[in-house]
């Protein structure tokens, strides 16, 4: 409730509303709350990877993944961090604070070369991290 102190002239207003109007934030916390879900899916990391397909049951994803990338002309990319091999392990210390029981989840083009491959593989385990999950695609498009 409010007070009128003074004059009381016909200009102001006789009574004041003392209650906060919530409905003007609740508006913007819905709009922000929809910019944020559109955005979401957007800012995951996706190197372009042709990868093999599986006929495994899948796996439920993990909450924040630490993606390690090779494409088929053999770049390899530590979430969306180009990475040459002999800095792989030093890249996976700063971006894991040395905690060498991290699952590295480890994409490898389907067109990139088995020895290769087993280079990378050499250089996680030199470094330490022997925690590696192959990714590859669901089983819809795999050869039976």
């Amino acid at each position: 409730m409010g007070m009128s102190v003074g004059g009381g002239g016909r200009d102001e207003d006789p009574e004041e509303l003392s209650e906060i109007n919530v409905t003007p934030f609740i508006d913007v916390m819905l709009v922000l709350l929809i910019v944020f879900m559109v955005a979401a899916p957007l800012s995951t990391v996706d190197v372009p990877i042709d990868l093999p397909a599986s006929q495994a049951t899948p796996s439920d994803r993990p909450q924040d993944p630490l993606w390690l990338s090779v494409t088929a002309d053999g770049a390899i990319n530590l979430g969306a961090q180009l990475v040459e091999m002999a800095q792989l392990g030093p890249a996976l210390d700063r971006v894991t604070a040395g905690k060498r029981d991290t699952v590295i989840y480890l994409r490898a083009d389907q067109s990139y070369a088995y020895g290769g491959l087993m280079g990378v593989l050499d250089a996680l385990r030199a470094a330490g991290y022997v925690k590696v999950a192959l990714v590859g695609l669901d089983g819809a498009g795999a050869a039976p």
